[in-house]
């Protein structure tokens, strides 16, 4: 090798870990995606520690977990207290591109105000190629700002489409250069809304027979049924899209050499446990267990293989950092998950919602912190153990063992795991106001939604419609 490895890292926003045909959905046909998986390292405990879009951004692009960074609702605007990934790679001299769903720009009035605006230099942290937006999910008249142009422009058709082409362009461009490059394409879908993939491939499944997950409750079922047909049918195009993204890769003589990252934000509950489509927040696996595939033919060869060791936002830069023989700043928390780790990060992930948010409040979810290893998650609130379950036993989270006799050693052992990661992070556990008045988010629609609503760009909608 004669230069650093290039990047590329594939995000989409709302796609869960289950719902993927190496993952075993039969439900869905992910062609391409499997035939990455099998090439690739695949995380299988891969989680989101915080689902929800903005706080898992920030940490892929910082290191850190967010009550250090600062967002840890939405639409809160990231200004980092270090480097960020992109300007690590840029100082060692990579030629940086960030094209599609950016949402760490925030809107401090609390109300979505710049969602629609452009992003200024600035705010990039390092990223110097740009096609982006703050936060749409028009996928067909999806704008997005081109660079340090003001005027936005629309990306034609299917939004997932058209950032792809510019992506294959950028990779072409780039392996004509001296430099390597690092790429983030962060597609919109399979995000609600979910009924508007192109045609072609909500015809896919119009009229297919959907099995749910068995903690699906019978009254949800037709409604969740109904939403994953359009889920599918966004994974469906976004399966396309790979196809074509990977082939530029392939195209451009440096694959071997090209460290290709697929993974997903957050995931969708999609009625399990009674909670609705469109809802992430949730410590339940549907909404934290995201898909996390490496392929780094050079290092890993393309015999791929499956990783239970645990892999959260945090653990993405320094991990990225390490596979391209750079150092990890001092500020960064996660961990390289290829290096050596603390005892209790090698065995769990850190789970936690420091402000209950969005769909929370409608569910009268409250705070929580929690950690899933590769057999159990435990989580507790302010008020004391909430869940544990046996995923092994119960890979659908339907028998809450907190407090029962015959998990009290188990129960006894994750708690005191809990507390090295409190202790480690060193998170207090406050109550949620005790962050929002410190940082002035009070004021925020997402922490005032009454339970019942939900906000959208345009107020609040009742739930359920």
């Amino acid at each position: 090798m004669t230069r650093r490895p290039n990047v590329l890292v594939v995000l989409t926003d709302q796609w869960r870990a289950q719902a993927t045909g190496y993952a075993g959905d039969q439900n869905v046909a992910t062609p391409v995606l499997d035939a990455l998986a099998a090439e690739s390292v695949n995380f299988t405990q891969a989680v989101s520690g915080t689902p929800v879009c903005c706080p898992a951004r920030a940490s892929m692009l910082t290191g850190q977990y967010p009550l250090q960074h600062g967002v840890y609702i939405n639409d809160v605007e990231l200004r980092p207290n270090g480097s960020t990934l992109a300007e690590e790679l840029a100082a060692a001299g990579y030629r940086t591109g960030y094209i599609g769903k950016w949402h760490l720009y925030g809107s401090p009035d609390g109300n979505y105000g710049r969602r629609k605006l452009p992003v200024p230099r600035a705010k990039r942290f390092g990223f110097e190629y740009w096609k982006a937006a703050e936060c749409t999910h028009d996928y067909n008249s999806s704008l997005y700002f081109d660079g340090d142009d003001p005027e936005p422009k629309t990306w034609p058709g299917y939004d997932a489409h058209a950032q792809t082409e510019d992506a294959c362009e950028f990779i072409t461009g780039a392996a004509a250069g001296q430099d390597p490059y690092f790429l983030m394409l962060s597609y919109g879908p399979p995000h609600f809304p979910l009924h508007t993939a192109p045609e072609e491939y909500r015809r896919r499944y119009a009229d297919a027979d959907v099995s749910l997950r068995p903690n699906v409750p019978e009254e949800m079922a037709e409604e969740s049924e109904e939403a994953l047909r359009g889920y599918y049918a966004h994974i469906a195009a976004l399966d396309d899209c790979l196809a074509q993204l990977l082939a530029a890769v392939e195209a451009s003589g440096a694959a071997e050499d090209t460290i290709v990252v697929f993974a997903s934000d957050h995931g969708d509950m999609m009625g399990s446990h009674g909670i609705r489509h469109d809802v992430k927040v949730c410590p339940w696996d549907e909404a934290v267990r995201v898909p996390m595939l490496i392929r780094y033919p050079r290092r890993f060869g393309r015999s791929g293989r499956r990783d239970t060791s645990p892999f959260d936002m945090p653990d993405l830069m320094p991990t990225l950092l390490g596979l391209c023989d750079l150092p990890v700043p001092g500020h960064v928390t996660g961990t390289d998950v290829f290096g050596r780790r603390p005892a209790h990060r090698a065995h769990s992930s850190f789970l936690s919602l420091p402000v209950p948010i969005l769909w929370a409040r409608s569910y009268n979810l409250d705070a929580y912190r929690g950690i899933r290893t590769t057999t159990h998650t435990y989580v507790r609130t302010r008020t004391g153990p909430w869940l544990l379950y046996d995923n092994v036993a119960d890979p659908y989270q339907q028998q809450n063992l907190c407090d029962q006799p015959e998990a009290a050693g188990v129960q006894r052992d994750l708690d005191a795991e809990l507390d090295r990661w409190l202790a480690d992070l060193g998170d207090d556990f406050a109550p949620p106001e005790t962050y929002l008045r410190a940082d002035s988010l009070e004021h925020y629609l997402e922490v005032n939604t009454p339970v019942g609503t939900v906000p959208t760009d345009d107020g609040v909608t009742p739930v359920g419609r």
